[in-house]
């Protein structure tokens, strides 16, 4: 591997045109693509083997044209002070709305309150109900904007008016966000390198790699059914790697040209050491992307392997165009060690030859193992101890802030209805195998009324064949509610003895369902999610390192650094600590979907860290130094760099916090305390201290297994050999004695 990175990185230094060239033409390929392909809707959600999902697709073959998943929203009216929304005024005003939102093309119906019962018993709010022939994922933004246009005339005429629904849900804007961590990217780099030309390459690497992989993903959309979710996931991790990686040769670029080589060896041996690190960080990553898809949840799956695809467009580049500009910059890129002159370099230092702070750092570990330990595995410890009461569920209007309008649609409609009428459950009745249809529709109805939290039980809806039909629940609790949830559950038990009595299939659905049955099978793959993609990196890394403790340490350093920042998130959005800090206004559930996501992207940019540091110390241990050396040689080389690649990416997920969606907020926060205690906590305290303490043995492999495993040579360790047979002799002593 070392000795084929070393001339990859050589040959691409010195035909830097042509490398540049295309790298130019893949990106440009990439945006004419984008450019000309047919626009894509967003993608349809669909969550295949749940019971919600059965009951949609059952309801879209015996009720045709139905859209029994389509978006839904409601339309909630107040009267003023004293007045009632019955009176004469304001019925003429609400019809005249509900006159305009039947006028689009993708409204299915729009139900009237007054001929449908829909206004409160005090008679001062009421709600017009729309259904749409799409999803609210697959709904166009001009039919959004004539929801919210809707109102206009009846706010003029003195009513409030407030929207909720899943037909007002969009994408979160997050460019914003992108920018500022690119800022602060752009900062830490430049401190780092004390150049603002070296600083540039990592941030223009990522970039070119993020605009390929979005714009490729653009491109195939229509085809591939690729929503406008996406690329989102792909751009966020994309340019988190790119930076990385690029970060990871740069700097072992300089720190070869401070040894005395010259510059094509430099870049050859940088590619060939470093760039080992960054092809098996990248391959970690990649299987932790794409192992999303044993959750199977189409639209989750298709992110991941769009995200894992622009991370490999982000190894090749930092494997191959970062080496040609390093050849056009020439000796503007200074050694390890020296400023630009612009930041202040030519200066004499005030203290030559004075150990760094990462030397420094892990001299005090080595000496202090147990102790660094100990702090270590208790801090994160106490961190994970709310993760002991997590509770999973999905957001809802009720968790949107107070500012928005479908918090305040959702408030109205439980000042009016109660609070369980913000997520009805429908139960769809498959009678079709029933001798008795309107027997089993009856008792349906019958046995649901008779169950804990229940206010509202429709009368049975058949359809025209009269072998299926729906009714309505509304639950005395809130959507997002243990309540609700275990309402369900005693609907599908009740179902269990209904079908046995009567041959009837009794189904729950609704959003709400939906939101239950999502969040189930997510937790449910949690554990299988965790096994593949800790069980492959396990077996990739005892390839990279030879050794079995290391990989081991490594997965469950990985484990304590996920479970502590799942119990900052629960203490935070859950029990609401430091609520108001984060501008936290409504605590509930965690988000169904973070853990998952969480693990899949921490986990990826944590071996990423593990690599390029761990890759050092052992470079340093098989060219003869002690163990409790090479630990420190490792830091000497790596902490700043990896130091630098952490706050980089800390900084751009805490500009995800100031989002006004609370799940956006929820995880970035995630993400940046995940990053922060596995990069600085696990990797800079824990991994040196438990090497300090296994000495030889953390590097020990069974010889059946050494023989067995193919030799990637990380370390670099062949590279003495090929460049013996190098430039020339003189070149060729310099490096065996190195």
């Amino acid at each position: 591997m070392a000795t084929f990175l070393y001339k990859l990185g050589r040959l691409a230094f010195r035909r830097r045109h042509f490398v540049a060239l295309v790298w130019v033409a893949l990106l440009t390929l990439a945006g004419v693509g984008a450019a000309s392909a047919p626009p894509a809707g967003n993608t349809s959600f669909s969550v295949p083997g749940t019971e919600a999902q059965k009951a949609f697709d059952l309801l879209e073959q015996r009720y045709p044209g139905m859209s029994a998943d389509g978006a839904t929203a409601r339309v909630v009216f107040k009267a003023p002070d004293g007045e009632k929304m019955t009176d004469k005024a304001n019925k003429a005003t609400v019809r005249k709305t509900v006159k305009e939102l039947q006028s689009g093309s993708e409204v299915a119906s729009v139900a009237d309150p007054y001929a449908g019962h829909a206004v409160s018993k005090d008679g001062t709010i009421a709600y017009a109900s729309v259904k749409y022939k799409v999803s609210g994922m697959e709904l166009e933004d001009s039919a959004r904007d004539a929801l919210k246009d809707a109102g206009q005339d009846a706010r003029q005429a003195g009513l409030t008016v407030e929207i909720g629904g899943d037909a007002l849900t969009a994408t979160p804007e997050t460019g914003s966000s992108e920018v500022i961590g690119i800022a602060i990217a752009a900062v830490v780099l430049v401190i780092t390198f004390g150049s603002l030309l070296a600083a540039g390459f990592p941030l223009l690497t990522a970039i070119i790699g993020v605009g390929i992989g979005v714009s490729t993903i653009t491109a195939l959309a229509s085809a591939l059914d690729l929503g406008s979710t996406t690329s989102t996931l792909a751009s966020m991790i994309g340019l988190a790697v790119g930076i990385d990686y690029a970060l990871f040769i740069v700097s072992r670029y300089r720190a070869e040209l401070a040894e005395g080589r010259e510059r094509e060896e430099a870049v050859g041996r940088a590619v060939g050491t470093a760039g080992s690190a960054v092809v098996f960080a990248g391959l970690t990553v990649v299987i932790a992307l794409v192992g999303l898809s044993v959750v199977n949840i189409p639209m989750l799956t298709k992110m991941g392997v769009a995200a894992a695809g622009t991370v490999a467009v982000a190894v090749l580049i930092a494997l191959t165009l970062i080496p040609a500009l390093l050849g056009y910059a020439g000796r503007r890129i200074k050694p390890a060690g020296e400023k630009s002159r612009l930041l202040g370099g030519g200066r004499t230092p005030k203290k030559p030859g004075r150990p760094n702070m990462g030397t420094r750092w892990a001299s005090f570990v080595v000496r202090r193992p147990v102790a660094v330990l100990l702090l270590g595995v208790i801090g994160l410890g106490a961190a994970a101890i709310p993760a002991a009461s997590l509770e999973l569920g999905l957001p809802d209007d009720g968790s949107q802030p107070v500012s928005t309008t479908q918090r305040r649609a959702y408030d109205l409609l439980s000042e009016g209805f109660g609070p369980g009428f913000n997520g009805p459950l429908m139960v769809v009745i498959d009678a079709k195998d029933s001798d008795h249809p309107k027997t089993a529709f009856t008792k349906v109805g019958d046995e649901i009324k008779g169950l804990k939290d229940v206010v509202t039980v429709t009368p049975a809806t058949p359809n025209k064949a009269g072998d299926t039909a729906t009714i309505t629940v509304v639950p005395d609790s809130k959507p997002s509610s243990t309540t609700t949830e275990d309402l369900v559950h005693a609907i599908r038990d009740k179902g269990a003895d209904i079908t046995s009595a009567t041959d009837a299939k009794v189904l729950v659905t609704g959003s709400t369902a939906m939101n239950i049955d999502v969040s189930q099978k997510l937790n449910d793959a949690l554990l299988p999610y965790l096994a593949l993609v800790v069980g492959l990196a396990f077996l990739l890394l005892i390839v990279v390192f030879r050794s079995i403790l290391v990989p081991l340490k490594a997965a469950l350093g990985f484990l304590l650094s996920v479970m502590a920042a799942l119990g900052a998130v629960v203490a935070v959005f859950q029990w609401g600590w430091l609520s108001d800090l984060m501008n936290v206004e409504e605590t509930g559930p965690v988000m169904s979907m973070m853990p998952i996501f969480m693990v899949g992207v921490v986990f990826g940019l944590a071996m990423d860290y593990e690599v390029f540091l761990v890759t050092r110390m052992r470079e340093a241990y098989v060219h003869g130094e002690k163990p409790g050396q090479a630990v420190v040689t490792g830091f000497r080389h790596g902490a700043r760099v990896v130091t630098a690649a952490a706050v980089i990416m800390i900084a751009v997920f805490s500009g995800f916090i100031g989002s006004s969606e609370s799940m956006v907020k929820m995880i970035g926060f995630g993400l940046a305390v995940a990053v922060f205690f596995d990069a600085f906590i696990v990797r800079m305290a824990i991994v040196p201290a438990v090497l300090a303490l296994l000495g030889k043995r953390a590097w020990w492999l069974p010889r059946w297994l050494d023989r067995a495993l193919p030799n990637v040579d990380v370390e670099g360790d062949g590279l003495r050999t090929d460049a013996d047979r190098g430039p020339g002799p003189g070149q060729e002593r310099e490096l065996v004695r190195a």
